[in-house]
């Protein structure tokens, strides 16, 4: 009998994903773990593995097909010693279903509608002014300037999408002009834009659909800044003595191919800060505090589908060489869209390092279910005053956001000082 092959749930939040790529094509034979296509998931582009050996009868979903819901049948499978044909034939189990609610629905178009009794066309009349009363669909900043001008919209011909007067219709025209003859309506209409609270939308643009990353992310970056109360702290970090650690490092991890990155040693560095003040190690869950033991470290990657946050877990006690070897394998795997559930679900921190692109200082938006993120800056010379007298310095700016429901503000200052020491006194980071 031929075997269902339905589209899985590939991370615990997945209800629908996209079937991006087929990697098979019918009559391919298969054995379990066989990468058989790559789907987009509410969190990344995934490989979906073959459970079951046999031959690919049919391909009941294309690729590219986005929305198909959990447990959809997207192909069939011939065991060994069917007939691919004849499991081809084969109807998906769960199609049923909707083969009779199309053909409900067939039968309710075909059912007779009573036509409304045709109303008589008006007489052609002499072209007129617009009655007051119609509706002129007009922007809100060309609005006001008519209303400056003293100008009737009623005499104004529209040249934005299904004929909106803009600003640049109301800046040339003189108050009291007379109305424009109606022009004959497009073939197409121009594309409906969205509403917005003032000003036009008359720059050439491209739609895009979003990605399922892209929904995710502005869903739970909406929901963090709508529901969680941030508090921001801020401390100026000096890195000289943190970067003439890693050189001499990278020197003698040099035949060992390793390579630390100033990133590598501020992970370390943040979840050492977690381990001396652990009331920052937590989340908030309702009417309970979770208080975490391990430190888990998310870190933000930019990836082509979006920004995703693969993690290093139990960071505080690993090795520099050991977080910098997995955060380059989990960054690249990040990028080409390959990494697992596992490793992107939960950490109990994140940390996200613009200073690579020039960024001096800003403010990060909580994961949630996470309490705090840690922001970092540019490395930059600046003036600095070293033992009493003004000097320069490399300095880095550092961000906590905190969660004000589970962190208090003294505690996150007091990581925020924990942090700035072990950078600033690096040779707590290797022992």
């Amino acid at each position: 009998m031929p075997t269902p092959i339905k589209m899985p749930a590939l991370s615990p939040t997945m209800e629908e994903g996209t079937l991006a790529k087929w990697l098979v094509k019918p009559g391919d034979k298969v054995e379990a773990g066989d990468i058989m296509a790559e789907i987009e998931t509410d969190k990344a582009t995934m490989e979906f593995e073959a459970v079951d050996e046999g031959t690919i009868a049919s391909i009941a979903v294309d690729e590219g097909t986005e929305g198909v819901k959990v447990g959809t049948v997207i192909a069939m499978l011939a065991e060994e010693g069917e007939d691919v044909d004849e499991a081809a034939k084969a109807a998906p189990a769960g199609d049923a279903p909707k083969e009779e609610a199309k053909s409900e629905t067939a039968s309710a178009q075909a059912e007779p509608v009573e036509a409304p009794a045709p109303t008589p066309a008006p007489a052609p009349i002499a072209s007129a002014p617009k009655p007051s009363g119609d509706r002129i669909i007009a922007s809100p900043l060309a609005k006001r300037i008519a209303e400056q001008k003293g100008i009737d919209l009623a005499g104004v011909t529209g040249s934005g999408p299904n004929g909106r007067i803009v600003k640049a219709d109301v800046e040339g025209a003189q108050p009291g002009a007379a109305p424009a003859k109606a022009e004959a309506a497009p073939a197409a209409a121009a594309p409906a834009r969205p509403a917005t609270l003032g000003g036009d939308l008359d720059a050439p643009y491209e739609a895009q659909k979003l990605n399922n990353v892209r929904k995710v992310i502005a869903r739970r970056l909406t929901e963090a800044k709508q529901t969680i109360p941030h508090i921001y702290l801020t401390v100026d970090v000096r890195l000289d003595a943190l970067l003439k650690l890693r050189g001499e490092l990278n020197k003698s991890l040099e035949a060992d191919g390793v390579k630390l990155s100033v990133n590598d040693l501020l992970i370390k560095a943040l979840a050492r800060a977690l381990q001396r003040v652990p009331k920052c190690n937590v989340s908030f869950q309702g009417d309970e505090l979770f208080q975490y033991s391990r430190e888990d470290i998310s870190v933000a990657v930019a990836a082509p589908s979006g920004l995703i946050t693969p993690i290093i877990r139990d960071a505080g006690r690993k090795g520099l060489a050991q977080i910098s070897t997995e955060m380059k394998e989990l960054a690249g795997k990040a990028k080409d869209g390959k990494l697992q559930p596992q490793e992107f679900q939960g950490g109990t921190a994140s940390l996200s390092n613009l200073g690579m692109f020039g960024t001096k200082q800003f403010d990060a938006v909580i994961n949630p279910p996470q309490a705090m993120i840690l922001a970092v800056g540019a490395g930059e010379q600046r003036p600095w005053v070293i033992d009493g007298a003004l000097g320069v310095a490399t300095v880095m700016s550092a961000t906590g956001s905190f969660d004000h429901r589970a962190i208090d503000g003294a505690d996150g200052a007091q990581f925020m000082q924990a942090f700035q020491q072990l950078v600033e006194n690096p040779m707590g980071l290797v022992v």
